[in-house]
């Protein structure tokens, strides 16, 4: 409450509310001097408390960037209103003007929040282990990448890291937006703020504090923030040129007024009234308000959007792309199959693995795996160099060796005409080949998995009117139309055995005419995703490159987070139109009614202050919409019920 009070802009409000009060008092008590002593008193209070710091913030704003703002027209209309006597119907201009603006402040501050709100996110200390073995307490900002922390139950990670001893379940909702803790093991990637909440975690920590994922959450937010979308630009554009259109107008109306035979005093009250009343303050605040509102509402949610401009356009998105591999599917393959044409197993899989082990594609991790789980060693391979959507070449032990697809054998000379390999070249699994030179050492089968939330995501999509939904993966035909089935896509949706060139062209063939948003991985489809009209990149919590190359970023690997995201920025949208409509509704009003029909200026003045502060509120409604919700239900409860029985939470915010 005292700071509530002590804030500037609340306490000049309070001091024009009492004013005004006085004022009012004075006029209900009659004549008489305590009258008159109470109605001077509270009018100059109100024109001090409520005139001089609107009028030095609209001269500082005429003088430094040459713009005739809202406030000034404020200004003048309260002068008029005490030149003609009617300086307490000033003073009710200037209270409600103060405590609008007060309350737009304020309002709007809960929407800039989202900052303020990731930044309490951040442990202030963590735990950091010595090379001795023993734990000392340590600013967090003074972790450096390398040192390894110990994170108990309960506790927040403190910076980025990896896992390298213990396990335990995280609550990354704050960061990701999931609803359900994540379990990890060592060898897990952790980001800042997650709590831990049971085991014993040794971290390593990968990323300084400047550079985390928090870091980088509260960079784009801010960015996100200061940059205007399209309407925001043409509201701030309009309201500049048609403030002065609206000086202009007044004057002519003095004179209008004054020449129909009306007095000089009545006819400036009319035209101080008039100027109130086509004052575009409504108009101006309706956009940032809902802009800002769904931004932070987005950020908490676990979506970033790189400013205004994207969360609009996706508003107007009638075609979604996307990539296969990592976004509709889990991007976690497993080996299925193994086939060796000259080689012992073990040994060919030992090679094919060493030499994907250079590779960051999800069938490299699934090779590391299967070798990891066989116990087995890998061996050097240099002279790595990787062929977009073919595979990747090197020199080892025994010479030059390449692994990857059909396209990487033909590109090699090599046949895959040989009884055993037949077996998986009409399999619906991908397939990776071995080989030296022109001659096939073997292959293996990887199977993907479709994300659980792809295909209701799919579905949302569709139901809100989204009227083409495309799959673009590099994978062979089979492969893409076993996955494209089992997310119901149509047979003319599904485009395979595409290079990343493809991939931009068919965006820029598809999004003829029409806004499309393409979704991938933010790493191998960068080119796709700076074509279309909003890049989306999936699982972007931790990837630089994946928050740089997008428009929009989903922290989560949650793909329900993009419909939600979809159906923010349709609402936001259609909560912008209200917004101008009534604005303009209103101002329209107003004008009639004080050209024609002698509105009186406190009548205008609340007309005019009460609709600017319903399009804030109007706005401010987007800060509870259901993408910052969690979405957990009885039985994911139960799921966290067993995670946290196991051991005792300890509530340390560090």
């Amino acid at each position: 409450m005292y700071r509530f009070f002590t804030n500037p802009s609340v306490a000049l409000t309070t001091a024009t509310v009492v004013g005004l009060l006085l004022a009012l008092a004075g006029t209900w008590l009659g004549g008489g001097d305590t009258a008159l002593g109470l109605i001077s008193f509270g009018v100059v209070l109100v024109y001090l408390a409520g005139g001089v710091p609107t009028g030095w913030r609209a001269v500082n704003v005429l003088v430094k960037e040459r713009v005739l703002d809202i406030d000034l027209l404020m200004i003048v209309a309260a002068i008029a209103a005490a030149v003609v006597g009617a300086a307490v119907e000033g003073a009710i201009l200037l209270t409600l003007f103060s405590l609008s603006t007060t309350m737009e402040e304020r309002a709007m501050g809960r929407a800039r929040r989202a900052i303020e709100a990731l930044m309490a996110l951040r442990p202030e200390t963590a735990f950091r282990k010595l090379a001795d073995g023993s734990v000392e307490e340590v600013q967090a900002a003074s972790l450096r990448v390398g040192d390894i922390v110990i994170v108990r139950p309960g506790a927040r990670v403190p910076s980025d890291g990896t896992i390298i001893s213990g396990s335990g379940a995280l609550d990354e909702s704050t960061i990701t937006g999931e609803s359900m803790p994540v379990r990890k093991e060592a060898g897990a990637k952790v980001f800042e703020a997650t709590v831990n909440l049971n085991g014993v975690l040794e971290v390593q920590i990968t990323k300084s504090l400047e550079q985390s994922t928090v870091a980088r959450m509260i960079a784009l937010v801010t960015e996100a923030q200061a940059a205007k979308a399209p309407s925001e630009r043409f509201s701030a554009w309009f309201g500049q040129r048609y403030t002065v259109a609206v000086l202009v107008g007044s004057l002519i109306a003095l004179g209008v007024f004054y020449w129909l035979g009306q007095d000089w005093e009545t006819a400036l009250y009319r035209a101080a009234t008039l100027l109130v009343a086509a004052s575009p303050c409504a108009i101006v605040i309706s956009v940032p308000a809902a802009i800002l509102s769904a931004l932070s509402s987005a950020a908490r949610g676990g979506v970033l959007f790189k400013g205004g401009a994207a969360l609009e356009t996706l508003a107007a998105v009638e075609i979604f792309a996307f990539d296969k591999t990592g976004t509709l599917t889990t991007g976690r393959a497993e080996v299925t199959g193994i086939v060796t044409l000259d080689e012992d197993e073990t040994f060919f899989l030992t090679t094919l693995a060493s030499v994907e082990a250079h590779s960051e594609h999800h069938i490299a991790e699934a090779l590391r795996r299967e070798v990891t789980r066989r116990g087995l060693k890998l061996h050097d391979v240099e002279d790595v160099k990787a062929i977009p959507s073919a595979g990747i070449v090197g020199r080892d032990m025994d010479g030059s060796v390449w692994a990857g697809n059909r396209r990487m054998a033909e590109m090699m000379g090599a046949s895959l005409d040989h009884d055993p390999l037949k077996t998986f070249q009409d399999s619906a699994e991908t397939v990776v080949y071995l080989g030296r030179g022109p001659r096939v050492l073997g292959a293996v089968s990887v199977a993907d998995k479709v994300r659980e939330t792809s295909g209701e995501a799919l579905v949302a999509l569709r139901e809100s009117g989204v009227k083409s939904i495309a799959m673009m993966t590099g994978d062979r035909h089979a492969v893409a139309l076993r996955i494209g089935n089992l997310l119901g896509l149509k047979q003319d949706e599904i485009h395979a055995e595409m290079l990343p060139e493809d991939k931009v062209n068919l965006v820029s063939e598809m999004a003829a005419g029409r806004k499309l948003a393409f979704v991938g991985d933010g790493v191998n489809d960068a080119a796709a995703l700076a074509r279309a009209d909003v890049g989306i990149a999936m699982g972007a919590a931790g990837s630089e490159v994946a928050l740089q190359a997008a428009d929009v970023a989903l922290l989560s690997e949650d793909m329900e987070r993009l419909a939600a995201a979809h159906r923010l920025a349709r609402r936001t949208a259609i909560i912008i139109r209200q917004n101008l409509t009534f604005a303009i509704g209103v101002m329209l009003v107003l004008i009639i009614g004080s050209a024609f029909f002698e509105l009186p200026l406190p009548l205008v003045v609340l007309g005019h202050e009460g609709g600017t502060v319903l399009v804030v509120l109007n706005g401010l409604r987007l800060l509870n919409d259901p993408i910052r919700k969690s979405r957990m239900d009885l039985t994911d409860r139960k799921l966290l019920d067993e995670y946290t029985k196991s051991d005792v939470i300890v509530a340390d915010n560090r």
